[in-house]
């Protein structure tokens, strides 16, 4: 896959395209992914997505946008997964939200990317105060030559799909619902970097995975299963957030207490998949009652996992 950082002032080849945050890269995005994979298939053309980085909600509202699901890094692996060829990363700045919904189309559909065939979604909106709309786009498209066409939403049970309904989910942490949404489990890739080893000193050695977004919508203890290096998807059980006992206002941190495991996990990459939460985050008084704590939810991670058919 191809990824490329803003859109070229002429794209040599057209392409069959879509626009969005793709933020989770859930069900009712990999529906328009696909969809897009078989009219590029069918027109000969590469498939290309245009996305923005920041989102555009952290951009207008940067103090009140709502966690990721994904950093870019994860999702342009999700989407290479989805068969895209292209990928176009939009820095979203100031510049860019000022632009008309004509000079969007003419700077960026027609003249940048060549866009032959343009699917979007069906709340898509676009252009400086959202002025564009499939209907522009329609109109557009007849005049100066690409097709245009809108996918209806994805619906699961009666619920729309939704980046926001499974960051709902996972806020509630109903990680079985927000899995499903997702189509698999909830996943956080890191390299394991050196941590303050409390966790070495009271029994319960944990992985430090590095981060790469300041916030995530879910946090509390977690039964996950744990991929990379030597472990190749091995119970465990994970604590994301800012470690209240430990110390007050810390960053948030996802340590991993890899069960039946004794290695040096240092430096590889792990892939972590959410399951199931097992309770929210708890201050303790002492390390002792830290330890007690920590050894229980080991046991239900066990138990969660001893059924046999959760993963």
């Amino acid at each position: 896959m191809q990824v490329f950082r803003g859109i070229p002032t002429y794209n040599e080849r057209p392409c069959v395209l879509t626009i969005g945050n793709f933020d989770g890269v859930h069900l009712g995005h990999q529906a328009l992914l696909a969809r897009l994979r078989h009219r590029a298939a069918t027109l000969g053309l590469p498939s290309a997505v245009m996305t923005f980085e920041p989102l555009p909600r952290e951009y207008f509202a940067q103090n009140d946008a709502p966690p990721r699901l994904t950093s870019l890094r994860r999702k342009l692996e999700l989407l290479e997964a989805q068969g895209v060829n292209q990928v176009y990363v939009q820095p979203f700045n100031a510049a860019f939200s000022s632009l008309s919904a004509e000079d969007f189309i003419d700077r960026v559909l027609v003249r940048g990317l060549r866009a032959r065939h343009l699917l979007i979604g069906d709340d898509f909106c676009f252009g400086k105060g959202r002025q564009g709309n499939f209907e522009t786009l329609r109109a557009a498209g007849d005049l100066r030559g690409f097709r245009v066409e809108a996918l209806d939403t994805v619906d699961l049970g009666g619920e729309r799909v939704s980046s926001s309904a499974v960051r709902a989910a996972m806020l509630e942490g109903d990680m079985v619902h927000a899995n499903m949404l997702l189509g698999a489990p909830f996943e956080v890739v890191g390299r394991v970097m050196h941590g303050d080893k409390i966790g070495r000193t009271i029994g319960f050695p944990t992985a430090n995975i590095q981060l790469r977004q300041k916030t995530m919508p879910l946090s509390g203890i977690f039964a996950v299963t744990v991929a990379g290096g030597p472990l190749d998807h091995v119970p465990g059980a994970a604590s994301l957030g800012v470690r209240p006992t430990i110390g007050d206002k810390l960053a948030l941190r996802l340590e991993v207490f890899v069960l039946d495991f004794d290695g040096d996990l240092y430096h590889q990459q792990l892939r972590v998949r959410f399951w199931r939460k097992i309770r929210n985050e708890a201050k303790y008084d002492s390390l002792t009652e830290l330890t007690t704590a920590i050894a229980r939810d080991c046991e239900q991670v066990r138990q969660y996992f001893a059924t046999g058919d959760n993963y």
